[in-house]
């Protein structure tokens, strides 16, 4: 079925119109009801279709138009709500593309992380076993040639009883010094911070250590001015000159030297224990405070330390609050550098 236009509408009204008027006027004329010259009969019903005709089409136009405008509003609202709940999703999408993003890589560090304790752990606890399993194999073989006969023995027996003793020494240092090193972590080990002279602390650690530093060739000295007051504690302080000390004791040169120099820094001072030895590759720098890590086989097991030195002076810098750092070049000497709180 063909769609009827407004104007045909307006047509068939004006038609109507015009026929209705025209017939009512017919038989009024008639009837004589009313009088009125003919050209009026025949004007009145076509002005009238025309009125109509005008009136209709232009009221069905609006009509009309007013409905599609309605409808094109309506459409386009519905179009652009899509639009916004497209754009609404894709915005959502992407954010949890970015939290999955965001979530996989602190999965990534997290396993990183987990894999780099691993390897720590299982290096820790190998180079705990190889620590321990030298003084007590030791001590097994003393023992078992003193019961095997060499106890009956003068010459033997005293010299492989002092021996074992010590390598039981040997091992009550390492069991000593990680108990230390736990405690520091943990907090248990409280430090006892106060004003100290570091000039004494550190004349009197060099004179506890120069029989030992003579054996070896090494001439330890004090470059430290006097009246250098700091905050710390003095036992653990003294733990770190030792450590230090005995580092360059065991890995200098004939002759050598090792000394302590002091910087301000304002609120700080930086004490260097600086000496001529041999070394050390840049390579192990970053690890050289880690437990139980030697550097290469220059740096045998079998120089009597516990291995634990360098990381227990860490620990001590550490719970001062400070920082502790070592630069090296192999061939020409090494230099342990750590802070300490100036005391007024």
């Amino acid at each position: 079925m063909s769609q009827i236009s407004p104007r045909q509408v307006a047509l068939y009204a004006a038609l109507v119109v015009g026929l209705v008027l025209a017939l009512v006027l017919v038989v009024l004329l008639v009837a004589g009801t009313v009088q009125a010259p003919v050209w009026v009969a025949v004007l009145l019903p076509l002005f009238a279709a025309g009125a109509t005709y005008v009136l209709v089409a232009v009221g069905v136009e609006q009509f009309v138009h007013r409905r599609i405008k309605l409808i094109h509003r309506i459409i386009h609202d519905q179009r652009v709500r899509r639009t916004e709940d497209h754009d609404q999703r894709g915005d959502e999408l992407k954010r949890m593309e970015q939290e999955v993003r965001d979530w996989a890589s602190e999965r990534r560090m997290e396993i990183s992380e987990l894999k780099e304790r691993e390897a720590f752990r299982r290096e820790f606890i190998g180079n705990l076993a190889h620590e321990l399993k030298t003084p007590i194999f030791n001590i097994q073989g003393y023992i078992l040639t003193l019961l095997e006969g060499g106890l009956e023995d003068e010459k033997v027996n005293r010299d492989f009883l002092n021996r074992a003793s010590n390598g039981v020494d040997r091992l009550i240092k390492i069991v000593d010094d990680l108990d230390m090193i736990t405690r520091l972590e943990s907090g248990v080990l409280a430090l006892e911070v106060r004003r100290m002279d570091l000039r004494d602390l550190v004349d009197e650690m060099i004179k506890a250590m120069e029989m030992r530093a003579g054996e070896q060739g090494i001439t330890l000295r004090s470059l430290v001015p006097d009246e250098t007051f700091v905050q710390g504690d003095r036992d653990r302080l003294a733990q770190v000159f030792t450590n230090l000390f005995a580092n360059a004791i065991n890995y200098g040169r004939p002759n050598g030297w090792c000394e302590v120099r002091v910087f301000d820094l304002g609120e700080q001072v930086l004490v260097e224990v600086a000496d001529n030895g041999i070394g050390i590759a840049e390579e192990h720098l970053p690890r050289l405070f880690e437990r139980f890590y030697r550097v290469g086989k220059s740096r045998a097991r079998n120089e009597g330390g516990s291995g634990l030195g360098l990381a227990i002076c860490k620990h001590i810098i550490d719970a001062h609050g400070q920082s502790i750092t070592a630069k090296s070049t192999e061939g020409e000497g090494t230099t342990f550098g750590f802070t300490l709180r100036k005391a007024r």
